[in-house]
Order: C-alpha cells, then sequence, then structure tokens
C-alpha cells in the first residue's frame, strides 16, 4: 500500500474527564465517517458495494437519523429507510445534513452537566436512554459504519485510513 493512498490519525488527545474523553473519541469517529466519503468520485457515492445494497451516502443518511434519534429525541419509524441517500439529494446535501446533525448533538452534549441524565427530553417513543449511554452508543454505532465506510472507499479507489 502506498503511504498517499493511507491518510491515517491517530487516536485524539482528550481532556481528564469523562466527558471529554467520550466526545473526543466520537468527534475523531465522525469525522473520519466523513473523510470516507469526502473526494470519493460522484459516480461511485451511491454504488452499492456489497450484496446488501450498503454505500457510501446511505451509511451517512443513516448515521445522520441515528445522532438525530440518539442525542434530539427524533423518531425514525423506517430504520431499513436510513440507509438510502434520494437521488434528489446531492452528495454534499447528505454531507451537510450529517455536520447539522452533529452539530445539534453537540450543542444537547455541551448542554447536559451531568452524563446520568437523559440524553434528550423523552416525548417520542419513551424514555430517553442517558446521556453516558447515548454517547458510547454513538461512539459503538459511529465506530462500526466508519470501519464499512472505509472498507466501501477502499473498494471504489483504494484509500484507505481516517
Amino acid at each position: 500500500m502506498s503511504a498517499r493512498s493511507r491518510r491515517d490519525r491517530p487516536p485524539p488527545r482528550t481532556g481528564p474527564g469523562e466527558k471529554e474523553v467520550l466526545t473526543g473519541f466520537l468527534d475523531y469517529l465522525r469525522e473520519s465517517a466523513l473523510a470516507k466519503v469526502e473526494g470519493a468520485p460522484e459516480e461511485h457515492v451511491r454504488t452499492p458495494g456489497v450484496a446488501s445494497g450498503t454505500n457510501l451516502l446511505g451509511l451517512i443518511a443513516h448515521l445522520t437519523r441515528v445522532e438525530r434519534r440518539v442525542f434530539l429525541g427524533e423518531e425514525t419509524t423506517d430504520w431499513a429507510a436510513t440507509f438510502r441517500a434520494g437521488p434528489d439529494r446531492s452528495t454534499e446535501e447528505v454531507l451537510q445534513g450529517y455536520r447539522d446533525a452533529v452539530a445539534a448533538a453537540n450543542r444537547a452534549i455541551a448542554a447536559c452537566e451531568d452524563l446520568g441524565r437523559p440524553a434528550h427530553d423523552g416525548r417520542r417513543g419513551g424514555p430517553a436512554p442517558s446521556m453516558r449511554w447515548a454517547l458510547a452508543h454513538m461512539i459503538e454505532e459511529t465506530g462500526r459504519h466508519a470501519g464499512h465506510l472505509d472498507i466501501l472507499r477502499e473498494r471504489i479507489d483504494g484509500q484507505t485510513g481516517r
């Protein structure tokens, strides 16, 4: 593998507190997910890379919905549909939607002074998980899909790493 195709970044340095560690790793993974799609050839961002139909933009669309559900309490009725980015949305619109969801989630996280408190108001879909659980879950969710994105991107043009 050439040094040119690999762009690894080491794990983040975070502050000493639990919240700083969790948000530091989550932001690191979020940036990794975005980096997998940015600069990808436009003709390939919606092309399924595996038999399930998974593609780069679909994974970002899904992560957008999960961020909005976990941190903002927005309901999603069809999780399978979240893995598709509509053909009417450009790559930049899908990426910006994810950035906007992350920014809104980060505002909710910043406003939470106790990680044992609910991640959102819980008005929709039952009680909200704790902010601690929400952060841990999103690290797992984003990390898993960042790995999927990495494999899909490598299949498209050989780009790997963070």
